[in-house]
């Protein structure tokens, strides 16, 4: 059986995608294919979202900054932009696509007063990581519920 496919978009794919990424792969793995892009590339992972990432016992240093092209014959059977310029420049992508929206703060310019950038990185980690999480449990919920039925 293969696995559904999930794309992670963001516009530079150098933080808040890669993030996501790794939170969903380290508790869904099991269940997707997990992927990142963005609209306009950075070219780079940002040091600060590897750091956030290794906090918590994850890995994303080896991970590398995509364009969604990439990804437009894929068989992606869901996207989930996690900001709001993916989300208003997001393409069509074929067949049936799952389609989810949340958006987070840019890490690098959302520290607050008070708080460092790596601070700001932290938070929104965790801000994805109880979204992402949340995502997964109900989605093997749901497999495990239809498994019982």
């Amino acid at each position: 059986m293969t696995k559904p496919k999930v794309l992670i978009l963001c516009t530079g794919n150098s933080c808040r995608s890669h993030m996501a990424e790794g939170i969903l792969r380290n508790a869904a793995g099991d269940l997707f294919e997990i992927y990142s892009a963005g609209s306009k590339p950075a070219g780079y992972v940002h040091p600060n979202a590897i750091e956030a990432l290794k906090e918590i016992g994850i890995d994303i240093s080896a991970h590398t900054s995509k364009h969604l092209d990439q990804y437009m014959e894929a068989g992606i059977s869901t996207v989930i932009t996690v900001c709001d310029n993916a989300d208003e420049s997001c393409p069509l992508f074929p067949g049936k696509v799952n389609r989810y929206h949340w958006g987070f703060e840019d890490p690098p310019k959302a520290a607050r007063e008070g708080e460092s950038e790596m601070d700001a990185f932290r938070r929104i980690r965790d801000e994805i990581k109880k979204v992402f999480e949340a995502y997964a449990g109900g989605y093997r919920e749901a497999l495990n519920h239809q498994l019982v039925s």
